[in-house]
């Protein structure tokens, strides 16, 4: 079959970028050798999604150690990419039919996060950081590709006669920016959300629906912003690169300026730094007033470093992290 890969032999990570596509082996259930494909399902994907973590994998960014120490325990040269997806069922395990009750046919959507169910965090109910936790298209393989075998556990069935299929194709990370949205109160709230990517533009949908009283959205990216804008926040401010490039890991202070004068010049009660960067990670702090919350969703690999890291004592702001669903 056809599927979208990082192939580690061919591409080096420092010094490629992209993904391929290639002919793999395409997935089978067999319970004689493997008992566990029992409670698994094979899906024929109609939608996928390029989330912004398949972005990050694109330009070698981010989850590096995921992928190479995944597929140096399976012995595999390649990741098949790819873990926001709708997809029809067209091959069932034997419990995955009798305990689920899945069927070729269903249509179904997918938790990329694939929990051990054993570990501490997983038997207290905090399974969204599983100790022993797969990612789909990380650290196994994805749905960017003709067919996908996934566990039944991780799905759900969505009825494409009352969602849009390419909008229910997205449900897993409107699941993110719910998680994200529900760290803390929002009711009433000043939010600014730092990137305005997939996650960012879900987020002012669901950071209104909480009771968000004022939003803000900063992106570097024109397009991103007319669509914030389209989505309905109060204010979007378009992050100058080459300046932020001269500026380090350091906040920028215009962008500061501009959101704590629309903040009765304290700055906003919430701050969501969606972007994945240590400056955006700095100008969302600066932005945050005394004894406000920023939500740190964005991911990229390597040390950051935390601008005037006395002030987020000495004003009592807190740092929340989140990841996933839950």
């Amino acid at each position: 079959m056809k599927a979208l890969v990082l192939d580690i032999k061919r591409e080096q990570w420092e010094f490629t970028r992209g993904m391929r596509i290639a002919s793999v082996d395409e997935p089978a259930l067999d319970e004689g050798k493997n008992p566990e494909d029992g409670s698994k399902v094979i899906i024929k994907p109609l939608y996928t999604g390029f989330c912004g973590s398949d972005k990050s994998i694109w330009f070698r960014h981010a989850f590096k150690e995921m992928i190479f120490d995944s597929l140096e325990r399976n012995g595999h040269p390649y990741r098949i990419c790819g873990h926001e997806l709708l997809g029809r069922i067209v091959e069932t395990g034997s419990y995955s039919a009798k305990h689920y009750g899945y069927k070729p046919g269903d249509v179904v959507s997918a938790e990329s996060h694939i929990f051990c169910g054993r570990c501490h965090q997983c038997m207290i109910g905090d399974a969204h950081v599983c100790s022993d936790h797969l990612i789909i298209g990380i650290s196994t393989d994805g749905c960017f590709a003709d067919t996908v075998k996934l566990p039944a556990k991780e799905l759900w069935r969505t009825d494409i006669d009352r969602i849009r299929p390419e909008v229910a194709a997205i449900q897993e990370p409107l699941g993110n920016a719910v998680h994200a949205c529900s760290r803390v109160d929002l009711r009433g709230k000043t939010v600014a959300i730092f990137g305005c990517g997939t996650i960012g533009l879900l987020s002012i949908l669901v950071a209104r629906c909480m009771g968000a009283a004022y939003i803000a959205g900063v992106d570097p990216n024109p397009a991103n912003l007319r669509m914030a804008e389209r989505l309905g926040v109060d204010l979007s401010l378009q992050l100058d690169l080459e300046k932020s490039a001269g500026l380090g890991h350091r906040p920028d202070p215009d962008i500061v300026a501009v959101i704590k004068s629309k903040c009765f010049n304290e700055g906003v009660d919430v701050a969501l730094e969606m972007a994945g960067s240590a400056q955006a990670l700095n100008t969302a702090i600066a932005a945050t007033r005394a004894g406000g919350d920023v939500v740190l969703f964005g991911i990229s690999s390597g040390d950051y470093t935390l601008s005037n890291f006395q002030d987020i004592v000495m004003y009592g702001k807190s740092l929340h992290s989140v990841v996933g669903r839950q």
